[in-house]
């Protein structure tokens, strides 16, 4: 059994923790707060770019003259996991999700005969999948502060990414992230962001018609108005595909940087409950103890004077 000095250290150093933790949820609280405005401020453009590129690419016959974003290589052999994550831990499981579907998914691709390498933005993810693919790895950078990643940042990732691609790297590049939808809530998240995935999303659709001249021209999503595009599509598509690698790669670390406070402020919210039913269990085990030690001096104070 524990001694008297023993528990009350104990019972000492939970306290230190439980302020170290409750600490911790109010400055992932007063950071969440911006993250989330930031992500969520993010996302109206980003769905309007891919709504743009793929009214563009309806308009669009696959040639020789096609970039190269859009067409792909003709191959669907080597796939390429951008897994992004953070630096820190304490964050609960959101580092961790994020790591797992990059795996399971990696797996299920080498079950059907893919080779999967891996491109990891964040120290977590990078410790994780390490330890099952290090040999597979192909570039791995620090994420630093998500809270303070910059669309420039952003845009020299895609670059990379671009040339990656363009040198024959791989033939599909997929991202993977943490979405988020709540303080409670985070989703892993997969996005195919090259070449541009043939099936977008719902805000995106578009329909086409053939205006009186003969030329096709797109229906703005959810409008009857006709949109038509100058110079040409290709011209535009040249410029606006890697614009949209940056975009969805900084919309990725904007929805990172709200799940990680997200989850990070749950985390600790439950560390600090967790240490006040500890302290609660310790202090009931200390008095115990204590009484039990005031009843046996008293047995043997009056064992002493009896026996006089």
């Amino acid at each position: 059994m524990a001694t008297l000095k023993a528990l009350k250290v104990r019972i000492g150093s939970v306290k230190s923790t439980q302020k170290i933790t409750k600490a911790m949820k109010m400055v992932a609280a007063a950071k969440l707060r911006r993250a989330q405005e930031a992500a969520e401020a993010g996302r109206p453009y980003a769905q309007r770019i891919e709504a743009v590129v793929a009214s563009l690419a309806s308009q669009v016959t696959i040639g020789e003259g096609t970039p190269k974003l859009l067409a792909g290589t003709g191959k669907d052999q080597v796939h390429l996991f951008v897994v992004a994550t953070s630096d820190r831990g304490l964050a609960g499981a959101f580092n961790t999700n994020i790591a797992r579907l990059a795996r399971r998914r990696a797996e299920a691709m080498r079950r059907a005969g893919k080779t999967v390498k891996f491109l990891t933005i964040g120290k977590k993810g990078r410790g994780v999948l390490a330890r099952l693919y290090r040999t597979d790895i192909v570039h791995s950078v620090d994420a630093g502060d998500l809270g303070k990643f910059s669309y420039a940042e952003a845009k020299v990732y895609a670059a990379d990414l671009i040339r990656r691609y363009e040198a024959g790297e791989f033939d599909v590049a997929h991202l993977f992230y943490s979405h988020f939808k709540s303080v409670l809530t985070q989703e892993p998240t997969e996005q195919q962001i090259i070449p541009v995935a043939a099936a977008i999303s719902p805000v995106a659709a578009v329909v086409a018609r053939t205006s009186e001249d003969g030329r096709k021209v797109a229906l703005a999503p959810g409008s009857e108005a006709a949109v038509e595009y100058e110079p040409d599509e290709e011209s535009i598509l040249a410029s606006l595909l890697p614009t949209n690698v940056a975009v969805q790669l900084f919309r990725a670390m904007r929805e990172n940087a709200a799940s990680e406070q997200g989850s990070k402020m749950t985390a600790m919210d439950n560390a600090t409950r967790n240490a006040g039913d500890l302290i609660k269990r310790l202090s009931i085990q200390y008095n115990r103890a204590r009484q039990a030690a005031i009843t046996t001096e008293l047995v043997e104070i009056i064992s002493g004077a009896e026996a006089l």
